[in-house]
């Protein structure tokens, strides 16, 4: 098992750990009622998905 030989300064592990973000969530909008979903999923709002109803709304 890989173990460090030298112990990681703060400033490099906080300069390593600033790269860590969080992505914001990405959204389109739904063709049929124009309001914003998330990709590949159904509409919350109408139910619909690839312009076909599959939720009951």
């Amino acid at each position: 098992m890989a173990v460090p030989k030298r112990k990681m300064s703060r400033s490099n592990t906080r300069a390593r750990r600033s790269q860590w973000k969080a992505a914001p969530i990405t959204l389109v909008t739904c063709d049929r009622c124009k309001s914003q979903k998330l990709p590949h999923t159904a509409c919350p709002t109408c139910g619909t998905y690839a312009k076909r109803q599959v939720l009951d709304a």
